[in-house]
């Protein structure tokens, strides 16, 4: 028996990677974890309830209250919309809209993976789904105009883990239940934060393209603004789609939860208005959208366990305190949680990595005066990070599976735009008020 919860932990933690090293899903590791720290412990109980009595309720009641809410019924609505756009024709006609208005920025079409990538994240959701929608059609589509491969694969991984950040966000959705922080809230924070990253990524290749010439191809056709009018037809949907989502949310007129059912309904309407909508995109879109929010529901499960554990045997107090006494100021303690999680996204998925630390991090987060709003931000950026951090960044390997690039040269042309993340990290933590702004500015 382990007496001390500091160790405790530390053997948790080493229970834990043993676990999901040895492939165990994430959600059976999380169970188990929280398993074996009530078993370790000294845990005193009255003589009348077991152990396993404990952990039966324990069990139960985290399971009830991490999966019975409301707000949790957007996630696979979310999910849904994203899956029927990802079957659909709308990022073809995306692309195919944003041409002409780019084709005069310095960079030109380079821009095209973060403008698109900024605009379907504002649809799907997902980070994966939107880099694999985009990709699919921009690399190859920018290989054949003679663009550099590099800056285009570098420009791609970095825009395309927009789609945590801007909303709406799974991990959004995921953070606001765990931290009891308003969904809709986070959703209009990250706003600001996400354009402000997308220009970042095309200050960069500007100035790359000022630099080195050679990246960009001969200027092709000089296209008039006639073109350019007759082009927002196949923008107009997906402005539309956005408006629909985000602006009921923003006007306090709808929940996230009644964004998401219309945000279903908008994508069903487009798939069928642009003839994609078929019984087998259907059928596949509704499997792959029950895939994913079971296997997010058994995260959340098994992370409101383990978190309830924390909270009984006294580890979360024990870490809290221990953080306390080290007597680090609050941006130290930042810096400290930045590069845990830098390390763990090497390790471990997104979702995973909130789910794991939440219910330890938050505390000490509060306690050191930080707002849940602000760090559910900077922990959507973190995520972030971890979709291009080797060996598990889960954005590195559908860019190899799109660009048939080795992985090498895949980290090499995305590491500018890692850098990018890290330099948005420090200015978030200057500027908080790139969080609040928006927030403060909805009705309801």
């Amino acid at each position: 028996m382990i007496h001390d919860p500091l160790i405790l932990s530390l053997v948790l933690l080493v229970v834990m990677f043993a676990l999901l090293l040895a492939g165990l899903w994430i959600g059976f590791s999380l169970l188990a974890t929280g398993i074996a720290g009530m078993l370790l412990f000294a845990v005193r109980l009255p003589p009348t309830i077991s152990i396993w009595d404990k952990i039966g309720d324990l069990l139960a009641n985290s399971v009830w209250n991490s999966l019975n809410s409301w707000a949790l019924t957007a996630l696979p609505l979310f999910v849904l919309m994203g899956e029927i756009l990802f079957r659909t024709a709308i990022s073809t006609k995306l692309l195919t809209g944003l041409v002409p208005w780019l084709t005069r920025i310095p960079g030109r079409l380079y821009h095209i993976n973060v403008v698109a990538c900024s605009l379907f994240a504002a649809v799907s959701g997902s980070s994966a789904a939107t880099t694999a929608t985009v990709g699919k059609i921009t690399l190859s589509e920018l290989s054949d105009r003679g663009y550099d491969k590099r800056l285009s694969i570098g420009s791609l991984a970095g825009a395309g883990t927009l789609g945590f950040l801007i909303p709406p966000s799974l991990i959004m959705i995921i953070y606001g239940i765990l931290s009891d922080t308003s969904i809709g809230k986070l959703f209009i924070a990250g706003v600001l934060p996400g354009l402000t990253l997308a220009a970042m990524y095309s200050g960069w290749i500007v100035i790359q393209s000022l630099l080195h010439p050679e990246y960009l191809p001969p200027i092709e056709e000089k296209i008039d603004w006639g073109h350019r009018l007759r082009s927002l037809k196949d923008l107009a949907p997906v402005f539309a789609l956005i408006a629909a989502v985000l602006g009921g949310i923003y006007m306090g007129v709808t929940t996230p939860t009644e964004a998401a059912a219309i945000g279903v309904l908008g994508s069903l309407i487009l798939a069928l208005a642009f003839r994609n909508l078929t019984w087998t995109n259907l059928k596949e879109a509704l499997f792959a959208a029950v895939r994913t929010s079971c296997m997010i529901c058994f995260i959340i499960m098994g992370a409101a366990f383990l978190s309830q554990v924390v909270g009984f045997i006294g580890i979360a107090r024990a870490v809290s305190v221990f953080i306390a006494n080290l007597g680090l100021s609050p941006y130290m303690l930042i810096f400290v949680l930045g590069l845990m999680y830098l390390f763990l996204g090497m390790i471990l998925d997104g979702i995973s990595i909130v789910v794991m630390t939440l219910p330890i991090v938050l505390p000490i987060v509060t306690q050191a005066g930080f707002d849940p709003l602000w760090f559910g931000i900077f922990v959507v950026i973190m995520v972030e990070l971890s979709q291009i951090t080797p060996p598990v960044g889960f954005s590195i390997f559908v860019i190899q599976h799109i660009s048939r690039e080795n992985t090498p040269a895949i980290l090499k042309a995305t590491f500018p735009f890692f850098l990018i993340m890290l330099l948005m990290t420090i200015i978030l933590c200057m500027f908080p008020e790139l969080v609040f702004y928006l927030p403060k500015k909805m009705v309801g």
